[in-house]
Parts: C-alpha cells; sequence; structure tokens
C-alpha cells in the first residue's frame, strides 16, 4: 500500500525530475514489494520486445508516483485499488456488503480513464492490504486474533505508523474510530521500513504493516484478522497511461501475461528474498518469472 508529499515535494518533482525517456519508463515507490513489482513489470515488457526499459523507483509514494504519471515523468507502475480509490481519486470507503473486488476495480478503472486518461490493467493475482501487525509471543499470550482484540488489551499501547497511514482517509483515524482503538500518546510515526525492527525491539507494540510484508513470517508476527472489514480491497493493478499504451502495444501485451500470475504467498516470497536474504531485486524476478514460465 504508501506515503503522502506535499506541495512542495510535488513542486520538487516537476522542477527537478529528469527529462522525458524515449524508452519506456517504469515508476515505483519507496518499498521494496513496489520495486520488486516494477522490477516485474519492467522484465516483462523488456521480453515483449520493447527493447531496454528505463527504471525510476523508489519514488516517495503514491502521490508522488501518480503526479509523475498523469505528468508523463513514468508511463506506468502498480498501483492498489484501495489506494487509487480513496487517497488519489478521493472516494469514499466502500461498503464491503455492497462494493466487493471487482466493483472496487471496476470503479477505479472508471475514473482513471475520465480524469486522467490512464488504463487500468488486469489484476497481478494477490491484495497487499494494510495489516495490523503483532509480535507472536504476544499474539499467543493474551489470545490476539483481531483488531477488535486489541481494544480490550491495553496493554498493547505503543503503536507504529508509516508517513502516508498518519494522513489517509483509509488510515489510522478511520480505524481507530471503527475499532475504538486508544493509544499511550501520540503514534509514533517513521520510515516503513523501521517498523518492524521496532516492533522486533519492544520499542513499539502494534504496527500498521502490510499483509505480504516477508518480515511477518519471518520474525514470528501475526497480522491481525480485519474483523470489521475496515479496509478496502487493496488489489495489485498496472496503472499505465493511454497514450503510452497506444505507443507501446508490448505494455499491454506484458499486463495481460502477469494478469493473475503472483499470488499473496508468492510476493511475501520475493519480498522476504530481498529484505531479509539481501538478494539481488532483479535476480529474484527472474527466477520468479522462469518458475512461471513467462
Amino acid at each position: 500500500m504508501r506515503r503522502s508529499v506535499g506541495l512542495a515535494g510535488l513542486l520538487l518533482l516537476t522542477a527537478c525530475a529528469p527529462p522525458r525517456s524515449s524508452r519506456i519508463v517504469i515508476g515505483a515507490k519507496n518499498f521494496t514489494e513496489q520495486v520488486v513489482l516494477g522490477e516485474l513489470l519492467a522484465q516483462e515488457i523488456e521480453a515483449s520486445g520493447s527493447g531496454p526499459v528505463e527504471r525510476r523507483f523508489w519514488l516517495a509514494g503514491s502521490y508522488l508516483c501518480q503526479q509523475a504519471l498523469v505528468s508523463n515523468r513514468i508511463d506506468a507502475y502498480v498501483e492498489y485499488t484501495g489506494t487509487a480509490l480513496t487517497a488519489i481519486l478521493k472516494q469514499p470507503l466502500p461498503h464491503p456488503e455492497t462494493c466487493d473486488e471487482a466493483c472496487v476495480h471496476a470503479k477505479v478503472a472508471q475514473l482513471y480513464d475520465q480524469r486522467y486518461h490512464v488504463h487500468v490493467g488486469p489484476g497481478l493475482g494477490f491484495e497487499d492490504t494494510f495489516a495490523m501487525v503483532v509480535r507472536g509471543d504476544d499474539a499467543r499470550k493474551q489470545e490476539l486474533k483481531t483488531i477488535s482484540d486489541v481494544a480490550h488489551h491495553p496493554e498493547i499501547a505503543r503503536l507504529g505508523i508509516g508517513y502516508e497511514f498518519a494522513e489517509r482517509p483509509d488510515g489510522l483515524r478511520g480505524l481507530s474510530t471503527a475499532y475504538g482503538l486508544h493509544f499511550e500518546g501520540s503514534p509514533r510515526t517513521m520510515e516503513l521500513g523501521l517498523l518492524y525492527r521496532s516492533l522486533a525491539a519492544h520499542q513499539v507494540d502494534i504496527v500498521a504493516g502490510n499483509s505480504t510484508d516477508g518480515a511477518i513470517k519471518a520474525l514470528d508476527f501475526v497480522a491481525l484478522d480485519d474483523d470489521r472489514h475496515y479496509f478496502p480491497p487493496y488489489e495489485a493493478v498496472p496503472l499505465v497511461r493511454e497514450d503510452s499504451l497506444r505507443r507501446w502495444p508490448q505494455i499491454g501485451v506484458a499486463m495481460q501475461r502477469l494478469a493473475g500470475k503472483v499470488s499473496a504467498e508468492e510476493m511475501r516470497t520475493m519480498n522476504l528474498a530481498v529484505e531479509s536474504q539481501h538478494r539481488d531485486v532483479a535476480e529474484v524476478v527472474r527466477e520468479f518469472r522462469t518458475r512461471k514460465g513467462l
């Protein structure tokens, strides 16, 4: 899912971004999964016969990637439908009983086409939702299984979150209201990469992470069930400029080849390989594509 930038960041992008490349340019946000997905899309486009693809990864977050896309600094990046709906398109949270994953995808696709002339591609096969994560020992000792359980355990007092989660309409404020959560003092806001380190070091008791983070399994953490279905679907989908699709049909070929190919478990495995095993992103992606016959 996920970090915002303010006006200063957008002005910096416009003033200092490199000139538009004559090659296809793929972007990615500034966390491991995004770089993996950006590399996956880039490699598949290259394999479809477009020639070398330029990578512009580690962009600051959702809003900066969106600005880069609509200003023609990048041709495509992978976004999450719930993030697109609430943080970019500024739509209300969908009711889970009346708007499921397919409904959210359709709404996002319609609005991106109308507002930005951006095509929303088919889902890659998994969701990466926000996840409230606690240490495994705490979960077992205090019988924590759902986010609702946290409200009954005042000892889960110190919260760690990423910068974007603090501000997003589908973030902390709405979650706290939906579940009646009250934490000790202000939440500790930090870079996404530091959240799990802080949790493991007992500097915080619970963090707002991502469901496909490899560290959850590797560090014996537990992602609590969103039993009140607060979070919308966060299906991973490619966003591509429509003029870029016309110029380079290979992008469309690559998107179709990747549709439904990545499971949540496979995404966790790739994230873990890069984050914990310190393997090269391009190598991890090449091995995945080989296993999938891509």
